[in-house]
């Protein structure tokens, strides 16, 4: 007697389209939903990157081709004042070139900046914060202590000296050449503490874990444990920290090219954009300096407040 088995497979659902779905049922998606600060402040950071990435595009004028800046289009008002141009929509600067273009640009390499550095500072930071916590000890003081140390001074104090030894080493021609990286190399070594301090917490209490124990009984090597089993546990609070970091190395990054140590004005940022604008903000031409500005408050408060939404709805506590 034979038995006829049944070997049609199971069934599955598409993979994307369920893991869609998790994600629109997920605690998260109903609190950024339910949210319409969270939801604003989201839009605005979209319609901010976008502009910025698609700024060659989106832009009416190109700031940086001399062939279409003319002098005699310096200083033209905003739309909406005596004597404006309809071809620029928030007037000119005093070199003729658009403020609006200027605004996608100038935000282009503020965004630039800001990711650049915070990925790199979450980075260092995120490898000495599990070092020091898995492995403890002599390591785990020496970094904490360097940390302690580095908090004393402003982060501001830390880019001056750090664009202050560039200069000494490759000079003022070269220095305006690796202006770009300078400013994020001395940005992200003035935010890494912040991400080694909050994993090394996390890391001291995972690594007593019923999980991190195990891998070490099956012989699995510290690095790799504290990669593929530590880390994932702890990238929740690192995610809230790089998020309201952004902002703050956007506001670093536009201080510092606000005091001349930043991006040249052959490369304006927003902040940049501000500091040419100051000249003319008693002169009468306001929208110079009062644009940028205003575009550089919107674009760090919708970051901070997306930073603050994330922290509550990474907290349980806090739902």
């Amino acid at each position: 007697m034979t038995t006829v088995t049944d070997k049609t497979p199971d069934r599955q659902e598409p993979a994307a389209p369920g893991r869609i779905a998790r994600v629109l049922d997920s605690d998260i998606f109903h609190s950024f939903w339910r949210s319409k600060v969270t939801v604003l402040s989201a839009f605005i950071t979209l319609l901010f990157i976008i502009g910025a990435a698609f700024a060659p595009w989106l832009a009416p004028h190109n700031p940086f081709d001399l062939a279409t800046i003319s002098i005699l289009d310096a200083r033209l008002p905003p739309i909406g004042m005596e004597y404006h141009d309809p071809s620029y929509l928030l007037g000119t600067d005093d070199q003729g070139r658009d403020v609006f273009s200027g605004i996608l640009y100038g935000a282009r390499i503020s965004l630039a900046v800001g990711f650049l550095s915070v990925f790199f500072a979450a980075v260092v930071g995120v490898l000495l914060g599990l070092i020091a916590g898995y492995v403890g000890g002599k390591v785990d003081a020496i970094i904490m202590r360097i940390a302690e140390v580095q908090l004393t001074f402003p982060a501001i104090l830390i880019a001056l000296l750090v664009d202050g030894v560039a200069r000494a080493l490759v000079g003022n021609l070269d220095r305006e050449r690796y202006a770009f990286w300078i400013l994020v190399f001395s940005i992200a070594l003035s935010f890494w503490v912040q991400f080694a301090r909050t994993v090394r917490g996390s890391t001291l209490v995972e690594r007593n874990r019923e999980y991190v124990q195990a891998a070490r009984l099956i012989g699995i090597p510290p690095f790799l444990i504290m990669i593929r089993h530590v880390l994932p546990n702890v990238i929740g609070p690192v995610l809230v920290i790089a998020t309201i970091n952004l902002g703050l190395a956007v506001i670093t990054e536009a201080t510092l090219s606000f005091l001349g140590v930043g991006i040249p004005p052959t490369q304006p940022s927003l902040g940049t954009l501000v500091r040419i604008g100051n000249d003319f903000l008693f002169s009468g031409e306001w929208w110079i300096a009062m644009f940028p500005g205003c575009a550089l408050a919107i674009l760090v408060l919708a970051v901070n407040l997306l930073g603050d939404w994330l922290r509550d709805a990474l907290n349980p506590k806090l739902r």
